[in-house]
């Protein structure tokens, strides 16, 4: 179980990293649609994972 919820945020994380990775490369190719994709999916990612952390957390499972 504890293995589940782990991999469950390091993907979480991993996928926030690629999207602030991908700001920057908006920002090369200056690419507006590209740029307000990449923020918006991070803020997606990170809503999503402090939510999860505070729902599991809430069940014991943190």
């Amino acid at each position: 179980m504890k293995t589940s919820v782990k991999l469950k945020y390091f993907l979480l994380a991993l996928l926030s990293a690629l999207s602030i990775s991908m700001i920057g490369v908006a920002i090369g190719l200056s690419s507006w649609p590209i740029g307000i994709a990449a923020i918006l999916a991070v803020i997606v990612l990170m809503g999503v994972g402090f939510s999860q952390k505070a729902k599991d957390r809430r069940l014991g499972r943190l």
